[in-house]
C-alpha cells in the first residue's frame, strides 16, 4: 500500500479514537462497578448508549473473549449474544495498548457483512487488575469523514501483473491491431479530443482498438470508441468544442508529446510491447501496461524523460 495512503489511513484512525476513547473510558469505569452482573451490566450500557458518538453495538466481554452482557443497540437489548465466543474476531487478535485503549484495524462484520471497526477499553476492578473489556462495534457508513478525500502519489509505481502472462512472454509475439495500422491518425484524433473537446481522461487498448474516454461536460458516463471511430476524424464532430480546463495537472502543449511517446512502446518491440495506456489531465499521470501485464504509473514529465532504454533496456 502507497506510504501516503497509509498515512491518510492513519490520520482518519487517529481523529476517530480521539472521539470515542473518552467517552468509553468513562463507560468503562462504572461498568466494573456491575462486573459479573448481565442485567446490571445492560441497563450500564442502555444508560451509556448515547454517550459513545456512532456506535452500532456496545457489549462487554471477559479477558477470554466470551461475551458477559448482551448486545446493546439503538434498538435497545439485542438477546443472542450472551455467552458468544469473541476470542476469534479480528479484533480479539491485536494487543490492547498499555494505556488500555485499542481501536482495531477495518474487518467485515458477520453481523451485516460491511466494513466495520471494533473499540476496546479494558475494564478494571477497585484493586486496578484487568477484568476484561468494553466494546464497541461501528459500521463504517456510519462515521464521519475526519481526513481530507485522498489523493493520488505522483510518483513513480509499478504494478506487477497475472504471474501466468509474465511466465509466458516469451511465447507470444505482438499481432497487428486495426489500430497499429492507423496508429498515427488515431493519436491525432484523441489528441483533438483531449485537448479541444472536453476528454479529461483517455484509456487506449491498443491490442483491441479501442479507446475509452471521460468528458468535463458528462464526467460520471464513459464513452468507446472502436476503431472505426478512431479511424475518423468526423468522430471529433460529436464532440462540443471545450475549452482546455485551465486547472489541468498537465499542460496543453505536453498532450502531443505524451501520446506521440506511445508510438515506440507500442511498436518497438515484437515482444515486450504496450497493450494499453491512459491519460488523465487533472491526476496529471501516464500509465503504461505491457505485454507482460506489468504495469507503470508516473508524472507525465518523469514519463517523457524515459528514453528507450528504460523501457527495453541497454541498445534499444
Amino acid at each position: 500500500m502507497d506510504t501516503s495512503l497509509k498515512d491518510n489511513i492513519h490520520l482518519q484512525r487517529e481523529r476517530l479514537a480521539q472521539i470515542v476513547h473518552e467517552p468509553l473510558a468513562h463507560l468503562a469505569e462504572e461498568c466494573g462497578r456491575s462486573w459479573g452482573d448481565r442485567d446490571r451490566l445492560n441497563e450500564v450500557l442502555l444508560n451509556g448508549f448515547g454517550r459513545i458518538p456512532h456506535r452500532t453495538f456496545l457489549y462487554c466481554l471477559g479477558t477470554d473473549g466470551i461475551q458477559i452482557s448482551d448486545n446493546v443497540a439503538d434498538a435497545g437489548i439485542l438477546p443472542g449474544h450472551f455467552g458468544r465466543d469473541r476470542s476469534s474476531r479480528p479484533y480479539m487478535q491485536e494487543v490492547v495498548p498499555s494505556w488500555g485503549f485499542l481501536l482495531s484495524d477495518a474487518y467485515i462484520s458477520l453481523h451485516a457483512g460491511r466494513p466495520s471497526i471494533t473499540a476496546l477499553q479494558l475494564v478494571r476492578s477497585d484493586d486496578g487488575s484487568v477484568i476484561g473489556y468494553l466494546g464497541a462495534d461501528f459500521d463504517l457508513r456510519n462515521l464521519p469523514l475526519t481526513a481530507v478525500l485522498y489523493e493520488e502519489p505522483s510518483h513513480w509505481r509499478q504494478v506487477k501483473g497475472d504471474p501466468a502472462i509474465r511466465s509466458g512472454v516469451f511465447q507470444q509475439c505482438r499481432v497487428e491491431s486495426p489500430m497499429d495500422r492507423s496508429l498515427d491518425r488515431s493519436l491525432s484524433i484523441l489528441e483533438e479530443l483531449l485537448t479541444q473537446r472536453g476528454v479529461f481522461q483517455c484509456q487506449m487498448h491498443f491490442s483491441s482498438s479501442q479507446a475509452t474516454v471521460w468528458t468535463v461536460n458528462d464526467p460520471f458516463r464513459y464513452r468507446v470508441l472502436d476503431h472505426e471511430a478512431l479511424n475518423d476524424p468526423d468522430i471529433c464532430l460529436v464532440y462540443p468544442q471545450t475549452p482546455y480546463p485551465v486547472d489541468a495537472a498537465i499542460p496543453q502543449p505536453f498532450i502531443s508529446p505524451l501520446l506521440g511517446a506511445l508510438k515506440p512502446l507500442r511498436l518497438t518491440d515484437e515482444t515486450f510491447y504496450l497493450r494499453m495506456s491512459s491519460i488523465n489531465l487533472f491526476n496529471g499521470m501516464i500509465s503504461v501496461t505491457f505485454s507482460c501485464d506489468g504495469s507503470h504509473y508516473m508524472h507525465y514529465e518523469e514519463f517523457l524523460a524515459k528514453n528507450a532504454s528504460f523501457w527495453f533496456g541497454p541498445g534499444a
